[in-house]
């Protein structure tokens, strides 16, 4: 079943780990990303280009209106994205869990909808990762 795990972290924070840290962050997650597309696992993904860059639009009553920025002030942005196939959401789990931003941020993971009409499968977390747990590679 696909998975959307959405990455996010505090821009600013990140930024005030300096570029050394950053660069170091992006070889870890081109690295994981790497590994997760040899093993099929990952079928797309990226990194977004700052909050600042970002533009809303809304449509209302056949209206247009664009607004630069995010749609709402957040302690933490969206910051990338990684499509994954997994067996079922504890596998999903297991695999947002070593997303290397996860130790800054937060990553959600939601299911992806079929539009073209079939049901989901999927099933409420199982606690195959526990809450607290030490999750290494």
């Amino acid at each position: 079943m696909k998975y959307l795990c959405l990455v996010y972290y505090n821009e600013a924070a990140m930024q005030e780990r300096g570029d050394d840290h950053w660069q170091s962050l992006n070889q870890e997650c081109q690295s994981y990303s790497g590994g997760l597309q040899e093993s099929g696992v990952m079928l797309d993904g990226s990194a977004l280009q700052p909050v600042s860059t970002a533009t809303t639009v809304r449509l209302r009553d056949g209206q247009v209106s664009v607004t630069d920025g995010p749609f709402a002030e957040t302690k933490e942005q969206l910051a990338g994205f990684y499509l994954i196939d997994a067996n079922d959401l504890n596998d999903a789990i297991r695999v947002a869990s070593r997303i290397p931003p996860a130790r800054y941020g937060s990553i959600e993971v939601r299911p992806v909808r079929d539009i073209y009409g079939e049901s989901s499968d999927a099933v409420p977390y199982a606690g195959a990762v526990s809450e607290n747990e030490k999750v290494t590679d």
